[in-house]
């Protein structure tokens, strides 16, 4: 039985392409790296690119779904009072609404960025948790960059020092 998508999970496939390849050991690792850190992750190294004009739709709609309910409260007030109000108001909202997309989509490539590398992890590590494990790997994985790990030993190194 297929498991019941989130509004996110659909908000997320709708706005974004993902690539269908895997994603090689040593990006997952450098890109939950990044992430840890509060940097926004490559999205060439984890196969992911926004569909901007979708992007704007479903912010549009989500802006609406706020904003339509909010000016049907407040009109009959603000009809009311002087004039100079809402056009300060609507001036305050324009600029809330034109930085808020910005922030919606940082918050949308996070989501997808650690929703990828969960996947990736599964595919990579299945039989240790990103959420046990991701700190512990980390610190492998930094030691393999100080010692200039091949690339192709990199994953027996990473099992290799799990075991110990």
């Amino acid at each position: 039985m297929p498991k019941e998508r989130t509004f996110k999970e659909r908000i997320l496939d709708y706005i974004y392409i993902v690539s269908k390849q895997p994603i090689l050991l040593r990006d997952l690792l450098l890109a939950n790296r990044q992430y840890k850190e509060g940097m926004h992750v490559d999205p060439a190294k984890l196969g992911f690119r926004l569909k901007l004009t979708r992007a704007y739709i479903v912010y549009t709609g989500l802006i609406l779904s706020i904003l339509v309910p909010l000016s049907l409260l407040t009109h009959k007030p603000l009809a009311k009072i002087d004039s100079h109000i809402s056009i300060i108001g609507a001036v305050v909202i324009t600029a809330i609404i034109f930085i808020g997309f910005n922030f919606f989509r940082a918050k949308m490539r996070d989501d997808i960025t650690i929703e990828l590398i969960k996947k990736s992890w599964k595919l990579h590590f299945p039989f240790f948790s990103y959420e046990e494990y991701s700190e512990k790997i980390e610190e492998i994985f930094e030691r393999s960059l100080k010692e200039e790990v091949p690339k192709r030993e990199l994953e027996k190194y990473i099992l290799d020092n799990l075991a110990e």
